[in-house]
C-alpha cells in the first residue's frame, strides 16, 4: 500500500488547464487541493523551477468559470511526450474560490464515506 504524506488532502477531479507561458496546448487537471495540483500536458513542456506561473483552471463542474491560480512547479516528469507537473498553489486571485471548491469536494467525499462505501485503501472481495 502506497501512502502519501501531504499537508492538504488531494481530490481527483477533471478539468482543463491553460498556461500560455508553458504551452499553447491545453493541459488536463489530474488532482487538486488547497495547496497544490497535478496537471499533465500531452506535449513536452519546458519550465523553470525559478518561475511562478499563472495557471488558469476550468473545472469540469463549472465549465464556464475559470480559476486564476499562481502556481510554482515542485516536480516534473516526462514520459513518451507527455509532461506531468506537480504545482504548489500560492496565494492567488481565486484562492477563496479554490478553497470553497475543495471544501465542497471534501464534503462530498465525507458523505460518500458515511454511506459505508468502500474506501480506496479497503479491499473488496466478491464471492
Amino acid at each position: 500500500m502506497h501512502v502519501e504524506l501531504r499537508k492538504h488532502a488531494r481530490f481527483e477531479h477533471f478539468g482543463h488547464v491553460a498556461c500560455d507561458e508553458l504551452s499553447p496546448v491545453v493541459g488536463v487537471l489530474d488532482d487538486i487541493s488547497i495547496g497544490g495540483c497535478r496537471v499533465h500536458f500531452d506535449v513536452p513542456v519546458t519550465l523553470s523551477f525559478e518561475t511562478d506561473y499563472e495557471v488558469r483552471v476550468r473545472l469540469s463542474r463549472f465549465p464556464t468559470e475559470e480559476l486564476s491560480l499562481i502556481c510554482h512547479p515542485v516536480w516534473t516528469r516526462e514520459d513518451d511526450g507527455t509532461t506531468t507537473i506537480g504545482f504548489s498553489v500560492l496565494r492567488s486571485p481565486d484562492t477563496v474560490r479554490l478553497e470553497s471548491f475543495v471544501a465542497q469536494l471534501r464534503q462530498e467525499k465525507q458523505e460518500i464515506d458515511d454511506d459505508g462505501l468502500p474506501q480506496e485503501e479497503d479491499q473488496c472481495l466478491f464471492v
